[in-house]
């Protein structure tokens, strides 16, 4: 049993210096590598992207995860006033939550690449907006077992967003309300919805259409997530506030050291102890994020206040913040220093990330040329390597993919250009390029955004799609005249049958026909009785590339019979298996007498006179 992994922070100064110690020794904690965003530091230099953010800045789930890994508990005696904790409990995501993130970051890589969107991001917005959808209560498809709804956004708090869904997400028809396990308000899922477990519907309610929107949406202006800056962008445009990015930024951490499955509806709700074995949300406030709250807006630059009753987000663990000492009178007027202070420094800019390496060449990775079928996709991907005029590679250069050339070949979105950024080893892969419905030839030239390397371009070609095999669902002979010859001879009416399909027709059917044995049970190939002859006159048994014409008739070649009497079958096979047995019949032959048998030669008389 995990115990509880925190209490929820006290909002204002003291959620500062709580919400700054705690990601702190987080930090340190950590094993090389580690992106966790201290307070003050790139998280403060972050700037908020222009628009309504996915949640309308609505309240979020869970605070910090534990302080300690997945698989370690804190030691007794830890400076931070916060309890132990069992990890392995928390790292735990439900499955089908966990499997809906994976097939995300699965499908985003193969028309995104240059995103480089990881799946335990997902997970760490999950966990922070729904303690992943309620710990895991959904279908087998993946849907909500009941709607997940933030607060109605109608100032008092936070934004003020008016209905623009008429209630059908929500329920609401006065104000939007975030939705579902990844918390979209309807005006941002009206654009980034999308199908993720492919049932027909964009349903906010499905974590795989939710995840994958979440992940699009993160992608968005050519963002490549193993930058920090990129990162930090992204999450900060799902909701405005540093702190939400610390907390998010925390959780990412946390599952990129370990994580693991649990059944659904078993997920770690926060508050609760334990795991939820019910999915019922035992805990604080029955770990919903929808319950009322009348607090001020968050901004960018104060953390998040809490009701004074009800500490943290709705569903506070009911814990009263420390009673706040009166303030003094300042004893020195506003805006001077203190007799023997020294005056106030401004601090140094945060270093920004070095400017990528001027591209003086682009290098093309893989053939040069690539094809397929009308229809289909492209199973090569165009890739190409960026590189300086001293032959080093070029990292988070900006590539241009651009389609050139009468085609219906398009890239994801039915782009025909697509910018992607290269990655450390300086290649940028294009999407993966779907033909179209149009044969033909056309090119793909690769462009290094704001230099004057010269382009790479690749040849592309899609074949017509092969005109689908002839259909039959029926089989059989013109006519019922019984087939019969004598040994050493042939047949004097020559199979004729006819393939149907649907009652109608069927031209360019392919027949195969073969003498087998009476097995009805594994019938072969028969060595003996009737045969065909092939264009040397030489025996064969089974005969192929046979085809009905127009009218849907086959009529066999004629049929040869060899010494054996007997009854033989010829089998009948379409491509679509349709089997039919003809069978035929083989007497003995008969042969005239040359003389009378009842003649006796010495008896016969002479015609010859004698003397």
């Amino acid at each position: 049993m995990a115990a509880q992994f925190g209490r929820r922070l006290r909002k204002g100064a003291t959620a500062t210096t709580v919400a700054a110690l705690v990601v702190a020794a987080l930090s340190a904690s950590q094993a090389p590598g580690s992106t966790s965003v201290p307070a003050g530091e790139r998280a403060g230099e972050a700037t908020e992207p222009p628009g309504t953010p996915v949640t309308g800045n609505s309240p979020y789930f869970t605070d910090l995860p534990p302080l300690n890994t997945p698989n370690k508990p804190n030691k007794p005696g830890t400076s931070i006033d916060l309890p132990v904790v069992a990890g392995p409990a928390e790292a735990g995501i439900p499955a089908t939550v966990l499997d809906a993130y994976k097939r995300a970051e699965e499908t985003i890589r193969e028309t995104k690449p240059g995103c480089r969107l990881p799946w335990q991001l997902l997970a760490a917005i999950g966990k922070v907006e729904s303690g992943q959808a309620r710990g895991g209560r959904v279908d087998a498809n993946g849907t909500t077992l009941t709607p997940i709804l933030g607060p109605q956004l109608n100032g008092v708090g936070f934004a003020n967003i008016s209905d623009t869904d008429n209630g059908a997400y929500d329920g609401d028809t006065t104000h939007d309300r975030a939705v579902g396990p990844m918390q979209f308000i309807p005006s941002t899922w009206a654009v980034w919805g999308q199908d993720g477990n492919a049932d027909g519907r964009k349903n906010p309610n499905n974590i795989y259409d939710a995840a994958l929107a979440a992940g699009r949406y993160l992608c968005a202006h050519d963002r490549d997530l193993s930058a920090q800056g990129d990162l930090d962008q992204a999450i900060l445009g799902y909701n405005r506030s540093r702190e939400y990015l610390r907390t998010v930024m925390s959780w990412f951490d946390y599952y990129r050291r370990g994580n693991h499955e649990v059944p659904d509806g078993t997920g770690f709700l926060p508050g609760s102890g334990e795991p939820d074995s019910h999915g019922n949300g035992r805990g604080s406030g029955n770990g919903r994020p929808d319950a009322p709250v009348t607090t001020p807006p968050s901004t960018p630059e104060t953390p998040r206040p809490g009701n004074p009753s009800t500490p943290g987000r709705p569903g506070g663990d009911g814990v009263k913040p420390p009673a706040t000492p009166p303030v003094k009178p300042p004893t020195t007027p506003p805006g001077t220093t203190p007799p023997g202070a020294k005056p106030p420094t401004t601090p140094p800019p945060s270093p920004q990330p070095p400017a990528p390496a001027p591209v003086t060449a682009l290098e093309r990775v893989g053939s040069a040329s690539v094809t397929a079928t009308e229809g289909e996709k492209f199973t090569d991907r165009l890739r190409v390597r960026a590189k300086t005029s001293a032959g080093k590679v070029v990292a988070r250069a900006k590539v241009q993919f651009q389609i050139i050339g009468d085609t219906a070949a398009r890239f994801p979105g039915a782009e025909t250009r697509i910018v992607v950024t290269t990655g450390t080893d300086g290649i940028a892969t294009a999407p993966t390029l779907s033909a179209g419905g149009r044969p033909g030839k056309f090119m793909v030239r690769a462009k290094a955004l704001g230099t004057t390397a010269p382009a790479v371009d690749f040849a592309a070609s899609v074949a017509a799609k092969p005109a689908p095999a002839p259909q039959s669902d029926a089989l059989a002979r013109t006519s019922d005249k019984e087939l019969k010859a004598q040994a050493g001879g042939s047949f004097t009416d020559a199979v004729e049958v006819k393939a149907t399909y649907k009652g109608k027709a069927a031209a360019g059917v392919a027949v195969s026909a073969t003498m087998v044995t009476d097995d009805a049970g594994r019938p072969a190939e028969n060595d003996k009785g009737p045969y065909f002859k092939d264009a040397d006159g030489k025996t064969v048994r089974t005969l192929t590339a046979l085809k009905t014409d127009a009218n849907g008739l086959l009529k066999l070649p004629e049929i040869f019979t060899d010494g054996n009497a007997g009854t033989y079958k010829l089998r009948l096979t379409t491509a679509d298996g349709v089997v039919l047995t003809v069978e035929l019949t083989v007497t003995a032959a008969t042969t005239a007498p040359t003389t009378d048998p009842t003649a006796d030669p010495s008896t016969t008389p002479s015609s010859t006179p004698t003397e």
